[in-house]
Formats: structure tokens, C-alpha cells, sequence
């Protein structure tokens, strides 16, 4: 007997069961140690998004450093100031270095003509302690010798006239760019040469010569000269020329300057600018 299924039968009839397909866990990207941002902002959020110059500072600041990279900027940094120590320490001996062979012969000869004057005068002072030692006639060879002394010491005072072997030095000056300090640095290598007497556009220039103004308006002892500045030396004029044109010298730093520097030798350098003897406030002779 046939008999038709009744519909609510068959909606009783359990149904196979069927796979549900999930979705797999996405694994997710190690956080990164420091603070991060993100890139974009929430819809709705009410901020703009950041623009690629603000997420490249972001990303760049703070800075984070390792302790190696510390390390390696510190030993950087202990070399670069090694090596400007050592530029510099070459670059002070580069105007030697520089010179010419002839050049650096000069410097030698006026080294060794220093050293011989000064023995020169180391011998002088012995014979003349010998003499007064030895001599029958102590006190008129005492007297002798103070009047020689005297006159020395009155050239180097200014105090009396002098003349012998020398140079002639002359500084053109049409752009005014020769400072009163030039000046004082060819006094100071003229007395390191040997100089015994100077004068300097009639000025007689001694121990207390100080140079002032500025240039083109140059005073001497407070006394106005204007260029050309004519330097009458008298001393040794194979040691006071060579003194002048050494490399780095006066000579080359005033061409520097756009001045021109002219030397002359000389038998016969008369220097007869007198200054007034002054007696001092203070100071008073020893006996010993």
C-alpha cells in the first residue's frame, strides 16, 4: 500500500549535516619596541590625515640608538679631532717646508751670524774683565772702559749721534694698508738681526718707541709720520737684509698688504736723531 509521505514528516527527518568553512586566524606582526602611529586616521575621527613629511618625522623622532652605534659615533668622533690636531700641527711648520733650499740656506746663515755675535760679544767682555785684572793702572783702564760704556749705552739711549754700516729700509704705502703694528714687527726683527741704532722718518727709535693709529694716520712717540716710511739701521748688512726677505718675513707681508718694500746696503748710515736724556723717578744705580 502506497502511501504519500506527509510533508511535516519530512521536515522532521533530520538533514546531514554540512561543513561550515571558517576563517583562519590571520597571524598578526610583532609590535615594534618603541611608540608607533598609524599612518591613517578613523573615518569619522574628525583629523586630517598626515602628510608624508609628518610620518617621516615621526618615524625618525625620537631617535632610538644602540649602544654600539653610541660607541662606534664616540670613536668617530675621537679620531676626526686626532686628525684635525695633526693638520694643524703640520700646517705651522708648512712655511718652512715650503721654502726654497736657498731659502732656508739664508735662514741658517743669519742663525749662525746670531750666534757668532753673540760669542763676539762674550769675548769682549772677558778681555775686558782680563785688562782691568791684569792692568798696572787699574783705575785708568776702569775709566777708559766707563767711557766706551757710556757711549754705547747713549747710542742705545738715542742720546748721541751714530754712524756705521747699515741698510736703508723704504715702505711705499699708496693703498694705506701698512698698520702701525707691521711697523713695530720690522723694528722687533731689525733688533733681532743685530740692529745698534734706527731711526724711522727722523724719529730715533729706543726702548720706549711705541707705534700707534691706524693706517694712513700713524704716530711715532705720538709724533705723525706718513709713508713713505724710510728705516735708517745701522748694524750688520749681511745680517739685516736676509732678515727682512725670509720667507714669511717683513718684505713678503707687506707685499701681502699691497705695499713695496725696498732694501739698500751701506757703508755709512748716519743716524743723528737725538731724544732728550730723561733721569728716572725711581730707579737709582747699585753698587753691586
Amino acid at each position: 500500500m502506497n502511501s504519500e509521505e506527509n510533508p511535516k514528516d519530512e521536515e522532521r527527518r533530520p538533514q546531514p549535516s554540512q561543513p561550515v568553512s571558517q576563517p583562519l586566524p590571520q597571524a598578526q606582526p610583532p609590535a615594534p619596541d618603541g611608540p608607533q602611529e598609524s599612518d591613517s586616521q578613523e573615518p569619522g575621527s574628525g583629523a586630517a590625515p598626515r602628510s608624508g613629511r609628518q610620518r617621516l618625522a615621526a618615524a625618525l623622532w625620537p631617535p632610538w640608538v644602540t649602544r654600539a652605534q653610541l660607541i662606534v659615533a664616540v670613536l668617530l668622533f675621537v679620531l676626526g679631532l686626532g686628525l684635525a690636531i695633526q693638520v694643524r700641527s703640520n700646517s705651522d711648520e708648512s712655511a718652512l717646508r715650503g721654502a726654497r733650499q736657498e731659502d732656508l740656506v739664508r735662514i741658517l746663515d743669519e742663525l749662525d751670524n746670531r750666534t757668532q755675535r753673540l760669542e763676539d760679544e762674550k769675548q769682549r767682555l772677558e778681555d775686558q774683565r782680563t785688562e782691568l785684572e791684569n792692568s798696572s793702572d787699574q783705575a785708568e783702564e776702569a775709566r777708559k772702559q766707563t767711557l766706551q760704556k757710556e757711549q754705547q749705552l747713549g747710542i742705545l739711549a738715542g742720546t748721541v749721534a751714530a754712524e756705521g754700516p747699515g741698510i736703508t729700509l723704504t715702505i711705499q704705502d699708496p693703498a694705506k694698508t701698512v698698520e702701525s703694528d707691521m711697523l713695530l714687527d720690522t723694528i722687533q726683527e731689525l733688533r733681532a738681526a743685530g740692529a745698534e741704532a734706527i731711526q724711522v722718518n727722523g724719529i730715533r727709535v729706543v726702548a720706549s718707541t711705541f707705534f700707534s693709529g691706524s693706517a694712513g694716520d700713524i704716530e711715532v712717540d705720538g709724533k705723525r709720520i706718513t709713508a713713505p716710511y724710510t728705516f735708517e739701521v745701522i748694524g750688520e748688512p749681511q745680517d739685516l737684509e736676509p732678515a727682512l726677505n725670509i720667507p714669511g718675513g717683513v718684505v713678503q707681508t707687506l707685499e701681502k698688504e699691497q705695499a713695496a718694500a725696498t732694501v739698500e746696503r751701506s757703508e755709512e748710515i748716519v743716524v743723528d736723531a737725538l731724544r732728550p736724556a730723561e733721569r728716572p723717578d725711581y730707579a737709582r744705580s747699585s753698587p753691586q
